[in-house]
C-alpha cells in the first residue's frame, strides 16, 4: 500500500515553523510497512490543495494530511477533501458538545467561527482530538483515503498513535509489529557497515536507521498475520542487532530517551549526581531534568561560565586558569571534582568549551570542549572537537556528556 504525506500550511511555506510532522508521519509509515515515495507541502489556498490532493490521488492509496483544520477562513483543508470526494459536511454533534465543554473549562469565550471545526463530511469517520479544538477526519471512497489531522504536533501524533494508526493496520490486512533499539557511541555511518548484511538481506522484517545527535536508532518492522507472528519474525533480527551493539545500546523502548536511562541506572544504583556547565549553560542539567523522577538523584546544578564562579564556586584554582585555560582537561577535571564536593553527590559531569563563534585559537579551535565525570572519586575526562554553528556545538556536547556520564555509571 502506498502513502502519500501532505503538509497544510503557508507558514511551512515560508519557513516561519519546521515541518516535524511529515518527519513522524515518515517514520510511522516505516513502522507500518506502508510505502511513502512522496511528500508534499502546500499553502491556505483552495486551488492549489485541490491540486495537491488529485495528484496524491492519482498515485497513493492512502493520504495523510496535517493542518488547516483550524476556525478561520484560511483553514480549507477539510471543505477541500470534502468537496473532492462529493461528500456533504453536516454537523457532528458529539464534536460540538467537546468543543464547547472545551472552552467552559477554561472560562474562555468562544467565537462563532470554531463551529466551523465541527461540520464534519457526511459518512466519514470522525478522529476525536482531546488536546485541542479541532477534530480529524477519514474520508474513504473507491479504496482511496484521505486522513485529516491538526497541524499543532502536540494534536496530530496522539491523534495518529490512538486513531490512525490503528485504521493503517487495518487496511493493511495484517499487522506491524516495531521494536526500536537505541545505541549511544558508534556513530551512524559505522553503525550502517555493523549491520549491512542484515540489512542487505531484509525482507520481512525491515530496518531502518535514524540518526539523532549523538544516538543512532534502529527500527525493526515486521509483518504478520497477528501480533503474536510479527513479534515471532521480528524478534531474531532485533536480538541480532542488540548483540551487536551491546555495549552501547541503552533501550529498546521506542519512548525512553538517554537522559530517561541514565536517570533510570542513577535510581537503581543509588547514586546521586550534580552538574557543572560552562559553554552549554544549562542545557545539559536540563536534559537531566527533564526526566520524571530525577528528583530522586539530581542534587545541583552550578552554571559556571566566568572564571571568578569556576574559582568561587567550583574551587577551580588560580593556577590551573592561568597555566591551563578554562578550556582545558585541567579545568574539566577541577570542575568535575569541585562540583561533587559542593552537592555532595556521588557523580558530577563537568563541561567546558569554545561554542563561538569567537573565541577560537589555532590551539583551541571553535568546537574544542572538554568534559569530566567523577564517578565516586574516580575521575575521567576526555577532549571532543565539534563542527557546527554555536547551538550545534553546544548540543553536540550535551549529547557526548551523557554518554560519557552513561559510561561511567555502567
Amino acid at each position: 500500500m502506498i502513502a502519500e504525506i501532505i503538509s497544510v500550511g503557508t507558514e511551512i511555506l515560508m519557513g516561519n515553523i519546521i515541518n516535524t510532522n511529515a518527519a513522524f508521519l515518515s517514520e510511522e509509515c516505516v513502522s507500518l510497512g506502508l510505502a511513502c515515495y512522496n511528500q508534499q507541502v502546500v499553502g491556505d489556498n483552495a486551488g492549489r490543495l485541490k491540486a495537491a490532493f488529485e495528484l496524491a490521488l492519482s498515485r497513493s492509496d492512502v493520504i495523510l494530511v496535517s493542518g488547516g483544520l483550524g476556525p478561520t477562513e484560511d483553514d480549507l483543508t477539510k471543505e477541500t477533501a470534502a468537496g473532492l470526494f462529493g461528500a456533504e459536511l453536516v454537523e457532528h454533534a458529539e464534536s460540538r458538545k467537546v468543543l464547547e465543554s472545551y472552552f467552559a473549562a477554561r472560562n474562555l469565550p468562544m467565537a462563532e467561527s470554531n463551529y466551523k471545526q465541527i461540520m464534519m463530511p457526511r459518512d466519514g469517520i470522525v478522529l476525536p482530538n482531546p488536546n485541542g479544538t479541532a477534530p480529524g477526519v477519514i474520508l474513504s471512497k473507491d479504496d482511496k483515503h484521505i486522513v485529516l489531522m491538526p497541524g499543532p504536533p502536540t494534536e496530530m501524533k496522539p491523534m495518529f498513535a490512538d486513531h490512525v494508526k490503528p485504521f493503517l493496520a487495518k487496511l493493511s490486512g495484517g499487522t506491524i509489529y516495531s521494536v526500536t533499539i537505541k545505541e549511544a557511541g558508534i556513530g551512524e555511518s559505522a553503525a550502517e557497515e555493523m549491520i549491512l548484511d542484515l540489512i542487505d538481506a531484509q525482507t520481512n522484517p525491515t530496518i531502518a536507521t535514524y540518526a539523532k545527535t549523538g544516538e543512532v536508532h534502529f527500527r525493526v518492522s515486521a509483518y504478520g498475520s497477528d501480533l503474536k507472528e510479527a513479534k515471532k519474525t521480528a524478534g531474531p533480527v532485533a536480538k541480532e542487532i542488540v548483540k551487536r551493539f551491546k555495549p552501547y545500546v541503552f533501550t529498546t523502548d521506542e519512548n525512553v530517551t538517554l537522559e530517561q536511562a541514565i536517570v533510570e541506572r542513577l535510581i537503581k544504583k543509588k547514586m546521586t549526581i550534580s552538574c557543572a556547565e560552562s559553554c552549554t549553560g544549562g542545557l545539559l542539567s536540563g536534559r537531566l531534568i527533564s526526566v520524571p523522577g530525577v528528583s530522586r538523584v539530581y542534587k545541583s546544578g552550578f552554571i559556571t561560565y566566568a572564571n571568578k564562579a569556576k574559582r568561587n564556586i567550583l574551587g577551580v584554582s588560580k593556577k590551573t586558569l592561568k597555566k591551563y585555560g578554562a578550556v582545558s582537561r585541567e579545568c574539566a577535571f577541577e570542575m568535575a571534582y569541585g562540583a561533587a564536593k559542593a552537592a555532595g553527590s556521588d557523580v558530577a559531569l563537568a563541561v567546558t568549551g569554545i561554542a563561538g563563534p569567537d573565541g577560537g585559537t589555532e590551539e583551541k579551535p571553535v568546537g574544542t570542549v572538554f568534559i569530566g565525570c567523577v564517578v565516586k572519586g574516580e575521575a575521567v575526562v576526555k577532549e571532543y572537537h565539534f563542527k557546527g554553528n554555536r547551538e550545534r556545538i553546544r548540543e553536540s556536547t550535551v549529547a557526548a556528556a551523557l554518554r560519557l556520564l552513561r559510561e561511567c555509571i555502567i
